[in-house]
């Protein structure tokens, strides 16, 4: 009987991280990324999760390449040039990937 519980326990643990993963992905996306990108739901849902996988890999270097290289995203640069950015890139990844166009779930980015 312990033993299932513990696996209980643990299945649950591993359910938990990754909602609070997806949960501080969504933060980043309303504090850093939403005032810029004003329609957000058709953003998210613009990449499929292999697209966004893409764009956020190696600590998010595409995605600063993408800003540091668009004049429009000016204001945006200081955030992309902070270790911020890197350390929080991760969960930011995680949100868009739950949300992404093949996810067939609508975020909610209020």
């Amino acid at each position: 009987m312990s033993k299932v519980v513990l696996f209980l326990v643990i299945i649950t643990l591993f359910n938990v991280s990754g909602l609070a993963a997806v949960y501080k992905g969504q933060m980043v996306f309303v504090k850093k990324c939403a005032n810029c990108h004003r329609d957000k739901e058709v953003f998210i849902k613009s990449r499929t999760a292999v697209e966004w996988e893409s764009i956020l890999k190696n600590k998010g270097e595409p995605l600063l390449k993408l800003h540091l290289n668009d004049k429009k995203a000016r204001k945006s640069w200081k955030y992309f040039n902070s270790k911020r950015y890197t350390r929080k890139v991760k969960h930011l990844r995680d949100f868009l990937v739950e949300y992404a166009k093949d996810s067939g779930k609508v975020p909610a980015c209020n």
